[in-house]
C-alpha cells in the first residue's frame, strides 16, 4: 500500500528530491583484475572478436541474438563498424586481462539519462569468455559505471524468455526477474516473449558487496575454482 498521498487523498510515488538527467556513458576504458572494457573499435577488435567466437564448437550461441552468426570476417567486421558509430547501443569489447585479446562483447543500449534507466544488452561472449571470471567483471564493471559513476536510477537486463543462458546469469549477478512481454519482438522469423529484469539502485548496495566479495581473489584457489558461489554470498554475507 503507498503511504504518500496528493491533496486529493490519491496515492502518489515517493519523491525524488534534487534529480536532474544522468550523463550519458563515458568513453573512457573501464579496467578490472581480470578484464578491461573499452569502446568498439572495429578496426581493431574485429579479427581478435572473430577469432574467438570461431573457438565454438557450433553457431548455437548466436541463436538468442538479433544478429548472426557470421561466416566471415568481412560480414563481421561490417557489422562492428556499423555498430560502433552509433552511441546506442554504446558497444564495450571485453579484453583478456593475460592475453590482451578481445573475446566478448557486453553494451550499454536503451540509454534513458532524463529518467537515469539503462540496459545491459547484446551479450556475445565467445567460449573464451563464458563461465569465466572475466565474464562476470566485465558485468560488475558496467554496473559500476551505471550506479556508482553515473547515478542511473535503474539497469535492466533483457532476453528471450528461452534463453536459460542469460535468464541464468542474470538472476546469479542480482538482478530482480520483473515478468515477461508476450510476443514483444520478431526476430530472425521468430516471435520472442522478452523476460525483464532489473536492479535499482537502493539494490545496488548490497550486490556491489557480493561482486566484489566474489571476485576478491581470496575467493578462489590456485586453479581459479571458486571457493563460494556469487549466489550464496548474496543469500549469506
Amino acid at each position: 500500500m503507498a503511504d504518500i498521498f496528493n491533496i486529493y487523498g490519491q496515492p502518489i510515488g515517493a519523491p525524488v528530491e534534487d534529480w536532474s538527467p544522468r550523463p550519458r556513458p563515458s568513453v573512457a576504458p573501464l579496467v578490472g583484475r581480470t578484464c578491461r572494457l573499452e569502446r568498439l573499435d572495429a578496426d581493431r577488435h574485429a579479427a581478435e572478436l572473430h577469432a574467438a567466437h570461431r573457438t565454438a564448437a557450433d553457431d548455437s550461441n548466436w541463436t538468442y541474438l538479433m544478429v548472426g552468426p557470421f561466416k566471415t570476417l568481412a560480414a563481421y567486421e561490417k557489422f562492428l563498424r556499423d555498430e560502433a558509430a552509433k552511441s546506442d547501443p554504446f558497444h564495450h569489447v571485453v579484453i583478456d586481462a593475460v592475453t590482451g585479446k578481445a573475446v566478448g562483447m557486453a553494451n550499454f543500449m536503451r540509454i534513458d539519462p532524463a529518467n537515469g534507466v539503462i540496459e545491459i544488452g547484446h551479450i556475445a561472449y565467445s567460449p573464451l569468455l563464458q563461465q569465466t571470471i572475466a565474464g562476470t567483471e566485465a558485468v560488475y564493471l558496467l554496473l559500476r559505471r551505471a550506479f556508482d559513476e553515473l547515478g542511473y536510477r535503474r539497469v535492466e537486463w533483457k532476453c528471450d524468455s528461452l534463453n536459460s543462458a542469460s535468464r541464468s546469469p542474470s538472476e546469479r549477478y542480482g538482478f530482480r526477474h520483473e515478468g515477461i512481454f508476450r510476443q514483444a519482438t520478431v526476430y530472425k522469423g521468430r516471435s520472442r516473449d522478452t523476460a525483464w529484469f532489473s536492479l535499482i539502485d537502493r539494490d545496488w548496495p548490497g550486490v556491489r558487496t557480493a561482486f566484489e566479495r566474489w571476485l576478491s581473489p581470496d575467493n578462489f584457489d590456485a586453479a581459479g575454482r571458486q571457493y563460494r558461489t556469487l549466489t550464496d554470498i548474496r543469500a549469506h554475507p
